[in-house]
């Protein structure tokens, strides 16, 4: 058996967040454009909303939650990260290391 665990921050999302636990403010990133790119493929996303440590894309597909997935921005290099939730169209992703 692999060492892939859940941890807190990798949880399906069926029911809406009842308190906000986040450490930081997520920036709106209203119809910000990104590439997310995910299993060898490149895919066009939608940003709705972007922290130093992760965000919120629009993502018709379902990918499994731990995946690993890059997201790059217009402006800035790539950056990796893993899907911790899925949910309604749209999954968040934390990043391995804070976006600068």
């Amino acid at each position: 058996m692999g060492s892939f665990m859940l941890n807190g921050s990798m949880i399906p999302r069926s029911v809406r967040r009842l308190f906000d636990q986040r450490a930081e403010t997520r920036e709106p990133a209203v119809a910000k454009s990104a590439i997310l790119g995910l299993r060898g493929r490149e895919y066009p996303v939608k940003i709705a909303n972007i922290s130093p440590s992760g965000a919120m894309i629009a993502f018709t597909r379902t990918p499994h939650i731990g995946e690993q997935v890059s997201l790059q921005l217009p402006d800035r290099a790539a950056i990796e990260g893993a899907v911790c939730w899925v949910r309604d169209g749209k999954i968040g992703i934390n990043f391995f290391s804070p976006m600068e």
